[in-house]
């Protein structure tokens, strides 16, 4: 099923990029994770596309076409402020929230707020308990690679940080759309340089720059949440462990659980095929298609 791609101004002035898959049903909302796009969703927002639900996969403000958000304003809050103007904007009184790491935070902080908004959250390998030395990682990739001579420079460098990808999956061709090309000529990823600073002596990782609150306080989150819930997770991951999982369950008893196998953090990426037969089956019974 072919995107449609479109970019709205909400009201707090950012420019939000975002691409539609019209399956005809009930909405879903995707959200990627701290450093991707909106494009590195296609695959399954197609795939759920054409099982019959509407599916909107936004940029995140400071991400891919979006626009940069003045201030350096990129707090959960801030996200999820354009969350709430994008379902506006389209027309959406709820939806399904489906979101990756950083996305899946800003899901579970708008479930939480905006209760009346969120038919059903899927939150894909995060939860209010992050592992110290996987966050520490993505951290340092992302402010270690500053920019690339080529595009094969950039397919090493993710195929040396993300063993559990397929190689075949990570190709010069699919990663134009999440770099941009400067004057000079070199590549750069997408995002706002904000995002790449490095983590200062003393930080806590779960107090993130990108996120601004602490575990404690998505935690509070998490037991406010009262629609469907699932969380899934790679069984290779080690941004979000078994404890993890466990201690968001405890929040949010209703909330199932399904791990990916073989699959690192990045699960869609790494299975996208099993990842569809975790989530679409309970999106199926949870938040069907036809209502």
């Amino acid at each position: 099923m072919p995107a449609e791609e479109h970019d709205f101004l909400p009201g707090e002035g950012v420019r939000i990029a975002f691409s539609r898959w019209r399956g005809g049903g009930r909405p879903i909302l995707v959200q990627h994770g701290g450093g991707q796009t909106r494009h590195a969703w296609e695959e399954s927002c197609a795939h759920l596309g054409e099982r019959g639900w509407d599916v909107v996969a936004l940029d995140l403000r400071g991400h891919g076409r979006s626009e940069w958000a003045p201030g350096e304003a990129y707090s959960l809050p801030d996200f999820s402020t354009d969350v709430v103007a994008a379902m506006r904007h389209l027309g959406w009184e709820s939806a399904a929230l489906l979101g990756f790491s950083l996305g899946g935070l800003i899901s579970l902080h708008l479930a939480a707020r905006r209760p009346d908004l969120c038919a059903a959250l899927v939150l894909v390998d995060v939860a209010p308990r992050l592992e110290t030395e996987g966050v520490r990682r993505i951290r340092d990739f992302m402010t270690r690679h500053e920019s690339f001579g080529s595009l094969d420079e950039v397919v090493d460098a993710l195929r040396a940080y993300n063993p559990n990808r397929p190689p075949d999956s990570i190709r010069p061709e699919s990663l134009e759309r999440n770099l941009r090309r400067r004057p000079d000529g070199r590549w750069e990823w997408h995002y706002d340089r904000y995002f790449r600073r490095p983590a200062q002596e003393g930080d806590e990782p779960y107090r993130s720059r990108i996120g601004g609150l602490t575990p404690e306080e998505l935690t509070a989150d998490a037991h406010r949440v009262a629609c469907p819930t699932l969380v899934v997770r790679g069984a290779m991951s080690d941004v979000l462990s078994d404890d993890g999982v466990r201690e968001l369950q405890a929040a949010i008893p209703h909330a199932e659980a399904a791990v990916v196998d073989r699959a690192g953090h990045q699960v869609a990426g790494d299975r996208n095929d099993a990842f569809l037969v975790a989530v679409a089956p309970f999106l199926e019974r949870a938040y069907p298609p036809g209502g």
